[in-house]
Order: C-alpha cells, then structure tokens, then sequence
C-alpha cells in the first residue's frame, strides 16, 4: 500500500464524519413546517437533482439526503426545505407521485408522524390492467380524500404488475366513499375490485373494523385544529339594494345626472344591483293608496311643433 492510498483511506472517514455532522446540524436548524419528506427515490438521485427539480415550486433554502455511513448510498429518501410554508405545500400539491427514473415519489410533510396519519383505512385494489401505475391509482382515488400512499406490487425479478395494489387514506369516510363509488367500476377497460385490505400478520382479519374507527376518531379529537388554507374565501358581489316601500316595493331609482346639451335624454348612471328607471312614458309601478306620486327628476322636454302630447298611463 502506497502512502497516497493510505491517506485517502485515513481522509475518507474523515470526510463521512464531517458530511454526518452537517447533516445532524441541518436537521436540527431545520424548519419541519417548510421542509417535505420525498421517498422512494432512486439510487441515481442525488442532491443536485432534486435541488433542480424542487426549486421549480419555490426558493430551496436546504436539500439533505441521509447516506449510509459505509457505502455513502442513499437510502431511498430525502429532505427538501424551502424558504416559506407555502412554497412546501405547493411543492406537495405539484410534484407528489411523479416519477423521477420511472419510480413515483412520495411528498409530504417532514412533521407529519406517519403513525398518526396511517389510520388504518387501506383498501385494497385488484383486477388491475398492467398499464396502471401508482400515479394513476394515485390521480384517480385522490378525489374522494386526501391519499397517503399508493402501492402497486410488482414481481421482484421483472418488475412487472402483479394486477393489484394499496391504496392508503387518513380517514374512513375517505376510503368509505371510494369503496362505494369505485368497487366494480372500469379502470383501463378493466372492472377493478375495491374492498378494506387485510390486516398484517392476522388470519383473515381485515382493515375498517369498529375498533380502527374509534381509535381514528379518537386521534382525529386530539390533534390541534388548524384552519383550512387549501382554498381562498370566495369572493362575493356586493349587496343588492334593498326593497324599500316607496314607490310600490321596488328599489329607489338611480342617481340622474344632468343633461347634456343638445340632448332629449339626461344620461343617467344605474348603481350596481339597481335596475335602472322604466324609459319616458312606460310602465310604472302601481302606487300604494293614499301616497303621492313622486315628484318628477328631470323636465319633460318640449314637445315638436304639430305633434300631440303622448298618452297618460294610470
């Protein structure tokens, strides 16, 4: 062994040292609401791709891949922290189930507890076409709730579907409501099979039990309630006026503006929400009994030579 080799092997723990220690300093200097978890990457990942591919959604303050401490492979997952919470809930919304070297990844939260999310409301999904991939079990049972994980099993030596999959929700009423509206529908020309997965490690016991909605229910009580910053405040129109009981029960007229010179009519300007005034010598409201009639808001204008005054209206 020459004396170059045996300095690099003598730098090399070194530089894992100093690579774990930045990390451990990183992870707690860390802000866990703007940072998100990416998993199931793969092992051609690295920190310079997925800095390129995250800083799409947002400023990237940090990217923080664990690496084993022997092989300096990654295991499979990484932590991505931007500048603001917005930025992480975007990138959530924009790159989960992706595929990034034909594996779909998993986005979320870093300060999510996967025990506390995993609830127990995991259905299971057969009869699959082997077109379906995780990111279109995952586009397609996302609209009846939030989706944890979507998972299709493959055959270990050519990586080929096995024609089913998981699909995983943190709530029941979520996966209550995919099971009725998908179980037998068509899925890529195939009618697909929906029904609550089997348990681990039991005999025949499966998911949705009462004791599983309890303990959900139970959970859900227990977390801090947090507002709804999934969508803005719809934006209304203003009021429409009021009905008064002047002039039979409608609205007042609008604001008359003076009449330009040279014309028969004042322009007039209608408010928002008010109709505006019937045209000269149409039909009027009927006026309750006993009330004046209104005081005229503009002139008549005088009448051609040779012409008759038009008729009156009761």
């Amino acid at each position: 062994i020459n004396a170059e080799t045996w300095g690099s092997r003598i730098s090399l723990p070194k530089k894992m040292a100093q690579r774990t220690t930045q990390g451990v300093q990183s992870i707690f200097e860390r802000n866990q609401e703007a940072t998100c978890y990416i998993g199931n990457l793969d092992t051609q990942a690295n920190e310079e791709l997925i800095w390129e591919l995250f800083v799409q959604c947002g400023p990237v303050v940090n990217v923080h891949i664990p690496r084993d401490k022997i092989t300096s492979q990654h295991q499979g997952y990484a932590f991505v922290e931007f500048r603001s919470e917005e930025d992480a809930d975007y990138a959530i919304k924009i790159m989960n189930m992706i595929k990034l070297f034909g594996k779909p990844i998993r986005v979320n939260k870093a300060s999510q507890d996967k025990r506390t999310n995993e609830v127990g409301a995991n259905l299971f999904i057969g009869n699959l076409d082997p077109e379906v991939d995780e990111k279109l079990l995952y586009d397609t049972f996302s609209a009846f709730g939030a989706v944890l994980t979507t998972k299709i099993m493959r055959d270990g030596e050519s990586g080929g579907a096995k024609g089913f999959g998981f699909v995983a929700y943190d709530s029941f009423e979520a996966s209550d409501a995919a099971l009725n509206a998908m179980n037998g529908q068509f899925l890529c020309n195939r009618p697909i099979h929906v029904s609550y997965a089997y348990k681990k490690d039991t005999k025949g016991e499966r998911h949705g039990s009462a004791a599983e909605r309890m303990l959900a229910a139970q959970a859900r009580a227990a977390l801090p309630q947090r507002p709804n910053q999934s969508f803005a405040a719809p934006v209304t129109a203003p009021p429409l006026a009021m009905a008064t009981p002047q002039y039979g029960g409608y609205a007042p007229p609008p604001v008359m503006q003076p009449a330009i010179p040279g014309s028969m009519m004042p322009m007039s300007m209608p408010q928002y929400g008010i109709p505006p005034p019937p045209a000269h010598g149409g039909y009027m409201p009927p006026m309750p009994p006993g009330m004046p009639a209104p005081p005229s808001m503009y002139p008549r204008p005088p009448l051609p030579p040779n012409m008759p005054p038009p008729p009156t209206y009761a």
